[in-house]
């Protein structure tokens, strides 16, 4: 196979935020796992499946620390490279922090991937760092049986400013930045299915770096936020609700969509990852009766750096959702609301 006719797709058996593990695959594995020592200064952990740890250094400042990594779900190793660091660059932005550096995550079959691919990759993550404003300082490399390409980030902020995805409160308003649809895209690239159209704006919102989180923190009136990626809007949410203990309702017709995602659904592009997803959680919720499978599978799609799952105060909804599209987000819209009840999701249409 030549470099002109290898297709990094090829080489994995999965791609983007599709590769994590199913959620009830990882509560499976953490589950006897020793309880961690309490450390006052640990303000973010495991406990809430957030999207990245957070440790107060002083009264002033917080480090925030994430990784995240995954395998091709694009052949073009540029792009590539550019998906999986806006990807994992989000995680910062989601608790509300600002990057400060990144060390680059690779691990590639060096007996099948010429040189020159890897070095696009890279260069693709280093674009993206650099429109951050943050250096690649270092990174590991090994080889591996599949690619795999992503990031280490540290970022900061003020402990006022941590937004974790337990925070959301009754009554708050839901407003997701980006739409969904990613991963059927990716799943219609396998097939040779997705038109060069589609193509172009998959790249648009997956290299569309979600500094808004940043921006946001700074508002009292943001109560919650999350990135959503591997475990879809359903999955996400659920953990946003059973963080705070609320239920969440979304109503389906209100979440911003890809152009082609409903019709490539119908047509059965979807990813195992969907199936996954499903599985892992659908007992916790509720879909209006006569749901077709195409629209839950697009709920459960798994997304690869997706938008923000913003959670705010009813009376600011309005001036935070302006605020966000002009921030960059033109496709965020809002998706629903918190309720008091048990902690799962009820989709109305």
């Amino acid at each position: 196979m030549t470099e002109t006719t290898l297709r990094l797709t090829d080489l994995a058996h999965g791609g983007g935020c599709g590769c994590k593990l199913a959620p009830s695959v990882l509560q499976e594995l953490l589950a006897d796992q020793p309880a961690a020592p309490i450390y006052k200064q640990l303000l973010v952990g495991t406990e809430t499946s957030d999207d990245a740890a957070v440790w107060q250094v002083d009264d002033n400042t917080c480090i925030i620390a994430t990784t995240d990594f995954f395998m091709p779900m694009v052949d073009d190793p540029f792009d590539f490279g550019r998906i999986a660091a806006t990807n994992a660059l989000s995680d910062v932005y989601a608790m509300g922090g600002r990057p400060v550096m990144a060390l680059a995550i690779l691990g590639m079959p060096v007996d099948k991937i010429p040189t020159q691919m890897v070095r696009e990759i890279l260069k693709g993550g280093a674009a993206v760092c650099a429109a951050a404003g943050i250096p690649v300082a270092g990174g590991h490399s090994i080889d591996c049986p599949e690619p795999v390409y992503g990031l280490a980030v540290i970022g900061t902020c003020r402990p006022e400013q941590v937004r974790r995805n337990s925070g959301a409160q009754p009554g708050d308003v839901l407003i997701l930045t980006k739409p969904i649809g990613v991963g059927i895209y990716s799943a219609a690239i396998k097939k040779n299915a997705l038109a060069p159209a589609a193509y172009q704006e998959m790249i648009g919102t997956t290299t569309l770096l979600n500094k808004v989180g940043a921006e946001l923190s700074a508002d009292r009136d943001v109560h919650a936020v999350t990135d959503v990626t591997g475990f879809g809007v359903l999955g996400h949410g659920l953990e946003m609700a059973r963080g705070s203990g609320l239920t969440l309702v979304i109503e389906a017709d209100a979440v911003p969509t890809m152009t082609d995602a409903a019709a490539l659904a119908r047509q059965g592009h979807v990813t195992g990852a969907s199936h996954r997803n499903w599985a892992s959680y659908g007992h916790d919720v509720v879909l209006p009766a006569g749901t077709p499978d195409w629209k839950r599978h697009l709920l459960a799609d798994p997304q690869t750096s997706g938008g923000l799952l913003i959670a705010c105060a009813p009376g600011a909804a309005e001036v935070i959702l302006r605020r966000t599209r002009d921030s960059g987000c033109p496709g965020a819209r809002i998706i629903g609301r918190a309720e008091s009840g048990a902690p799962s999701i009820r989709v109305t249409t």
